[in-house]
């Protein structure tokens, strides 16, 4: 795949996928599939440039809102069998996530294990000390653990190429460096003002992660996404004896798996500031191995490399739930967007869902409903207890 456009765009489509990161490359996928003339606008020079490529890549179905557990549950198993499906490998590694729950929460993560076992997930509950067989910790306050062993990383950037190339093998078209700058709904249509000439489509999807909101607002319309910094640090090459899968402290938020010969470490910064930057705060660095260090002590003798490190953004929404479905007042409108962290692991469902409701009226093989942007208007926030 190049970075220039790879095809010239039809100035008339069914659909106008806007984002070419990994939920718009699902969605291209899902939607041309089942018929649909597609075309994909991109503002970067190429694929999973934005929060796609920056993301820590993790997958795992352990949530506790039952929508977030089968979007996830659904994404794995589609990652687990991506070969036999597409014929390319999803980097799909089952590393395992373990969750050490304080002793407050414990009987709430119990209960979401009902819940996830319910919908088909596998999940252990350990107690701390089986928990070690996985990663050295300090037990202290922790009233138990649970462990995904489906759960794990996949690799963003291969998935998103894989499914925008098979797109464009059922004849969507691919254009980068190609933002849209006004957005006008006339005669029962969308109008897209784009860097390169203008585009018509029946259908948009909003897939633009972080600029999500930005691009609703071109149109008249509130889709409240916003970029908030996440960042990882990596620790120097073969600074742990071996690999270690996605382990988080819940209290804290501190998290920690191995990347190869590497650690990678991180903890959200519950104060920072709304928008884009990809730069790394190393100040922060100083907050992250105290809270790590606390509970896993042995981090104290670990080298952060700088080479090693990166920062990205989460595409944050209000209850940190993404906005999925038609746009009410705005027929042909349709939000793919505001993953808030999760999108790597939610989008193989999140596609199909997407061409269920442009094509169908209606998404049907999840229930969507609760994700609708409606929810907004509603009394009281809806959530999950493991977001992080």
């Amino acid at each position: 795949m190049t970075v220039s456009n790879l095809a010239r765009t039809p100035r008339s489509v069914d659909v106008a996928v806007v984002g070419a990161g990994i939920i718009g490359a699902s969605c291209a996928f899902h939607l041309a599939r089942r018929g649909l003339r597609v075309a994909v606008l991109e503002t970067y020079e190429g694929p999973a440039m934005g929060s796609s490529g920056r993301s820590f890549a993790g997958v795992r179905a352990q949530w506790t809102d039952p929508v977030n557990i089968r979007l996830s549950w659904a994404g794995i198993q589609t990652y687990r069998d991506f070969a036999a499906l597409y014929g390319v490998d999803a980097g799909y590694r089952p590393l395992g996530y373990l969750l050490l729950v304080p002793e407050d929460r414990w009987e709430a993560q119990l209960a979401a294990v009902e819940l996830q076992r319910s919908l088909g997930v596998e999940v252990e509950v350990l107690s701390p000390e089986e928990a070690q067989r996985h990663t050295s910790f300090v037990p202290d306050g922790i009233g138990g653990c649970t462990w995904g062993p489906g759960d794990g990383v996949v690799d963003p950037h291969q998935v998103t190429a894989t499914y925008l190339a098979m797109a464009r093998d059922l004849g969507a078209t691919v254009s980068y460096r190609r933002e849209v700058v006004a957005v006008e709904r006339r005669q029962g249509r969308w109008e897209l003002t784009t860097t390169e000439g203008a585009l018509s489509a029946r259908q948009v999807v909003n897939a633009a992660g972080g600029w999500a909101g930005e691009l609703a607002a071109l149109a008249g319309l509130r889709v409240p996404v916003r970029h908030v910094r996440r960042m990882v640090f990596g620790s120097a090459r073969d600074a742990v004896e071996r690999p270690l899968p996605m382990t988080i402290d819940v209290a804290s938020g501190f998290f920690l798996r191995g990347e190869g010969a590497r650690l990678l470490i991180g903890r959200a910064n519950p104060g920072e500031s709304p928008g884009y930057t990809t730069r790394v705060d190393w100040d922060w660095l100083e907050h992250v191995l105290a809270s790590g260090v606390r509970r896993f002590p042995w981090l104290a003798e670990v080298p952060i490399d700088p080479a090693g490190s990166w920062a990205g953004t989460y595409e944050i929404t209000p209850d940190h739930l993404p906005f999925l479905g038609a746009m009410p007042g705005a027929p042909g409108w349709i939000n793919a967007c505001g993953f808030s962290g999760h999108g790597v692991m939610q989008a193989p469902a999140v596609g199909r869902l997407i061409a269920e409701e442009a094509l169908d009226g209606r998404a049907h093989s999840i229930d969507i409903d609760p994700l609708r942007i409606e929810r907004l208007a509603e009394a009281g926030t809806r959530g999950d207890a493991l977001v992080f």
